[in-house]
């Protein structure tokens, strides 16, 4: 009955981790969780004076297909005040989302058989907006220990003459990775080189704590060329429910993207496009308040995490994630049975010490959990103290 395409889809993990412990606290269960891929603070009052002022102001009708100019406008300064990278509105297309800018990227530019080139740990939806789309996602694995950098020489090993696109992810989800310049020079010598289009998503630049983030469209002109950078207004300014995200590149591409998103969603949200001029242009202290609760959140539960027994994380350098190592707890029995990879690790701990995190095999490492710290200190402290007990309740 279904299309073919959906066979291979699979649901987003973490939607379905946070749909079960949400169902458990309905019953009254205390759940902490980890799941959550949002930053836990409010949108800043700015941000919603903004929307308010567009919204009473009348501006509640369709707009321009990839965004209003303003905010076209604002994502220029925003990229060239970060960045120093020079774009024009026209090179620059506003979605609902950045996983809806990053879909109608793959839609414009692979074609069914087309290979895509995607670091491991990887994001759960790379692979999956690909294969929707007839190609063919290739996972490249990076080490853990390097602190999962990017790894040039095994990229260039997986290159074949099927080969179209780079996805980088840095600062990374999963894993907090912040790639090397060095290893972004390689990949951006590699693209030119083998005339591949690179896609650098860059959701959470802003949430760098070691030195500042580096766009691969940074380093030459050529693979500016090539690069088409990814960005939202969801991680920086908390921001995820009013779904804008943003893509600046070729004028060729940009004008495919939004030609595509005409015929399927038209423009984003009119009255979130005004807020998210307001979040780009306007004062920008609220971030750096952010990053520093992040980075003290950081520091605890990487330690809390290497305090549980059979279990490693290393110190991520980005975005809210931990991403530790629990293949030193498979083989460990519980009254449940006994554990046999992260799926198992993530079901004993909701159900032994009401935490919810979500398995790695998703990510494209079985031998890893991901922890999201966007949450309070102490629900960090309380929820690392469950999960150190019902380790130490396992047997063998």
């Amino acid at each position: 009955m279904l299309a073919d395409r959906l066979k291979t889809l699979a649901p987003s993990p973490t939607l379905a981790m946070q749909a079960r412990a949400k169902a458990m606290r309905a019953q009254g269960i205390n759940v902490i969780s980890f799941g959550a891929g949002e930053p836990d603070f409010d949108t800043p009052a700015r941000i919603k004076e903004a929307a308010i002022r567009a919204l009473q102001g009348g501006q509640t009708k369709y707009t321009e297909v990839g965004g209003i100019p303003e905010l076209r406008a604002a994502v220029c300064h925003k990229l060239k005040r970060d960045q120093g990278l020079d774009y024009t509105p026209d090179e620059v297309v506003v979605s609902c989302g950045a996983k809806h800018t990053l879909y109608n990227i793959v839609m414009a530019l692979v074609n069914p058989g087309d290979e895509v080139l995607i670091p491991s740990p990887y994001w759960v939806s790379y692979p999956e907006q690909v294969r929707l789309l007839g190609g063919a996602p290739v996972a490249v694995p990076t080490l853990e220990s390097t602190g999962f950098d990017l790894d040039p020489a095994e990229l260039r090993r997986a290159v074949t003459p099927r080969t179209k696109l780079i996805i980088l992810d840095s600062p990374g989800n999963p894993t907090g990775a912040v790639f090397s310049p060095e290893a972004l020079g390689e990949v951006a010598r590699l693209a030119v080189e083998r005339d591949l289009w690179v896609v650098s998503d860059e959701c959470y630049e802003a949430l760098t704590y070691e030195g500042r983030h580096v766009s691969i469209a940074t380093l030459t002109p050529e693979v500016k060329a090539r690069t088409l950078v990814v960005n939202t207004c969801s991680k920086a300014y908390a921001m995820t429910g009013w779904r804008i995200g943003y893509a600046a590149g070729p004028k060729a591409i940009i004008k495919a993207m939004t030609d595509v998103q005409s015929q399927v969603t038209s423009n984003p949200t009119s009255i979130a496009q005004w807020a998210a001029v307001e979040a780009l242009t306007g004062p920008q202290d609220e971030v750096a308040k952010m990053v520093g609760e992040f980075d003290r959140r950081r520091r605890v539960i990487v330690e809390g995490l290497n305090a549980v027994p059979g279990v490693s994380c290393v110190m991520p350098k980005g975005a809210f994630y931990a991403f530790p190592n629990v293949s030193g707890l498979f083989g460990r029995r519980h009254k449940g049975g006994v554990l046999r990879g992260s799926a198992d690790v993530c079901a004993f701990l909701l159900d032994e010490a009401r935490i919810a995190t979500v398995a790695g095999v998703d990510f494209g490492s079985d031998a890893h959990i991901r922890l999201s710290y966007a949450t309070g200190l102490e629900t960090i402290k309380e929820g690392l103290s469950r999960m150190d007990a019902a380790v130490r309740s396992l047997e063998g």
